[in-house]
């Protein structure tokens, strides 16, 4: 809308003008307070031997007047100069600024790969710094990404041997919903200008200059960010402890369904009889299986590059634990991991298992996003990733009802890797900073593993006679499945469905609704008679995907409680024929690249007539296994990667 606004000199020099009364209006009767480092004050005064960077994240631009006014009442010889962009935007904030005698120097330009006049500005900023005048500068503009410090301003400390000064300002004021999400002043309010002490960047820290610059511009808004302002976190952490002892009963209720472990329920109040390892400990947390098959890959690389070190593995479901004592029982690494059940997010309970562990770092995955728990952890010094990093549309929303609290939350993250551009871009809106996209672990995992002669077993019971599989199904989706069963078996009439649950548990009851069909965890096999297998066993999977031809995605289909779907790559990588409700929205990269490999079916009609038609056709079924199969090269270097980044996470605390 800005840019239509100043389309012509006219409405240009109207908008100009109306910003310009704005700004001088809400700056101006704003009751300001400066908290200025005592290392600081002589540099923004130009009093000291050096003249000074003064750098501010653009969300705060528009705040940069009332440091402005503050520098000059002090030395009203100083001629202040802020960097702007050579572009439409640059310009407009040059002019709206210009009363404040502030000058301006153009840059860069926000469009990549073009001239961005960069050594022109260059040797305008030397000579400017050179003379004594300060230069305001925005490290992760013109257009972010959002509090990523470019080397750039990095470089220019370095040459002119300047020193920065971090400044975090705050006051009453509405955001713009752009990448930055700009903080525009509000009138007759208070606000705060918090300036760190000065920052030197020589040749020999360039590198890690830019995480020094950005800890110590996020520390600088922390500090000006009234406690008002983060009150949500205080209010998220005192309904926590409320509800801590109703939560004490939703344990032993649970304890009674199956969904706890008798003898380790207290692990979600932070106890545990289990005592550290000596040495260096970094602490992953993955919720459920899909989390924990995705980050084993990880865990297997930082062992492996770090022989002392131990992994702590926390999950809230039980059928995680039980997958990991799976994968890990005999080998060499099962003896340096440890297993515990995540407490749940009350202060109390999160100190005691940091207190007990006290790891030297911890990394969260996918939608693990705890507030109490990030904030015990930021408090405690202990840095904190975010791997494969999503956010459903769904999340967004509820927590952008929260926008105080997500900012805040996200912004304790030292990195984040998210999984795909969709889930940064929502992350970012959110307040994420410090996003990365290397790509999704659950592309870059191996195969599924499987016993030799349990599928030698399997080939042989299954050879005579027509099968399909219904794969991580949910409550209320075998009845669907059932009904897709029945009028296959009209054209096959010998046919066998198998009924793989995602949640074991649900076995016995899923085999009653289907006439006591015989369970696999009871070590029941399937007779010529019986049309139903139900498969209620934890990390067979890929058993299955091997050995039946024909597999539908469950998690899929509508009805109440079922979103998003299952990884499809998972069946993929076998050369399975696979189908899929519509609900897809957790994989939506992945069904993406199966594309046309994977069929949407939307009821149990097209779910039957799909099975029917790779049942009848064996070449098209082939066809659409190998079709699929192509699409699953994985990059292998992801999970190696991500783990040379979490020990350096351990190495820089």
């Amino acid at each position: 809308m800005l840019k239509r606004l100043t389309a012509t000199g006219a409405a240009r020099a109207a908008a100009i003008g109306l910003l310009r009364s704005y700004l001088r209006l809400a700056i101006g009767t704003t009751r300001w307070t400066f908290d200025i480092h005592p290392d600081a004050y002589p540099l923004l005064t130009g009093q000291g031997e050096h003249s000074v960077l003064v750098a501010f994240w653009h969300e705060a631009l528009a705040l940069t007047p009332a440091l402005l006014w503050w520098s000059t009442a002090r030395n009203p010889t100083l001629r202040p100069h802020v960097l702007i962009s050579r572009n439409r935007d640059g310009r407009l904030i040059a002019d709206i600024i210009a009363p404040w005698g502030a000058g301006t120097i153009a840059g860069s330009t926000d469009r990549k790969g073009k001239d961005k006049g960069g050594a022109a500005a260059l040797r305008q900023l030397l000579t400017l710094i050179r003379g004594g005048n300060p230069v305001v500068i925005t490290p992760d503009g013109p257009r972010g990404p959002r509090r990523q410090v470019e080397q750039g301003v990095i470089g220019l400390a370095r040459l002119s041997g300047a020193p920065i000064v971090p400044v975090g300002g705050w006051c009453a004021n509405w955001r713009l919903g752009g990448w930055d999400r700009m903080m525009i002043p509000l009138p007759f309010g208070r606000g705060r200008i918090v300036c760190g002490a000065p920052i030197a960047v020589t040749r020999d820290d360039q590198d890690t200059a830019p995480t020094h610059l950005a800890t110590a511009l996020d520390a600088a808004m922390h500090a000006a960010t009234p406690a008002r302002a983060r009150a949500a976190q205080r209010v998220w952490a005192g309904l926590a402890t409320l509800l801590a002892p109703a939560l004490t009963l939703l344990l032993h209720r649970r304890l009674a369904r199956g969904k706890e472990v008798r003898g380790r329920q207290r692990e979600r109040m932070g106890l545990t009889a289990r005592p550290r390892p000596a040495g260096r400990l970094v602490w992953l947390h993955a919720a459920s299986v899909g989390e924990t098959q995705s980050i084993l890959p990880v865990i297997t690389e930082l062992l492996a590059r770090d022989a002392a070190l131990h992994v702590l593995l926390t999950t809230a479901t039980v059928t995680a634990a039980n997958l990991l004592e799976q994968r890990l029982a005999g080998t060499a690494e099962g003896a340096r991991v440890i297993h515990q059940f995540v407490p749940l997010d009350v202060p109390r309970w999160i100190g005691r298992f940091l207190r007990h562990w006290r790891p030297d770092a911890a990394a969260l995955t996918e939608s693990e996003l705890w507030p109490n728990l990030i904030e015990a952890c930021h408090r405690k010094g202990i840095p904190l990733a975010l791997l494969n990093a999503r956010l459903s549309d769904r999340a967004r929303t509820g927590w952008g009802r929260l926008p105080g609290l997500a900012d805040r939350m996200l912004g304790r993250f030292t990195w984040i890797a998210a999984r795909s551009d969709l889930d940064a871009t929502r992350l970012r809106a959110l307040g994420a900073t410090r996003i990365d996209i290397p790509g999704d672990l659950k592309n870059a995992a191996p195969p599924l593993p499987a016993d030799p002669a349990a599928i030698a077993h399997l080939r042989t019971l299954l050879a005579d006679r027509p099968v399909w599989l219904a794969a991580a199904t949910h409550e209320g989706e075998e009845e669907q499945i059932a009904d897709a069963a029945r009028q296959l078996r009209t054209r096959h009439p010998d046919l066998l469905t198998i009924i793989v649950p995602r949640h074991p548990e649900r076995g016995p009851a899923i085999a009653e609704t289907l006439g006591n069909a015989p369970r696999r965890a009871a070590g029941q096999e399937p007779g010529p008679n019986d049309t139903f297998w139900i498969c209620d066993t934890l990390g067979e999977l890929g058993l299955f995907y091997r050995v039946v031809p024909i597999a539908f995605i469950g998690n899929s289909l509508p009805g109440p409680g079922r979103r998003g779907g299952h990884n499809p790559l998972e069946p993929a990588r076998f050369g399975t024929a696979l189908a899929t409700g519509p609900l897809t929205e957790n994989f939506l990269d992945a069904f993406a690249r199966l594309g046309d490999a994977v069929r949407v079916v939307p009821d149990a009609g097209a779910l039957a007539e799909w099975v029917h038609i790779m049942l009848a056709d064996p070449a098209r079924r082939a066809e659409a296994g190998h079709q699929a199969e192509a699409a699953t090269h994985a990059d292998s270097t992801l999970p190696t990667c991500l783990a040379t980044r979490l020990l350096a996470l351990m190495d820089a605390r």
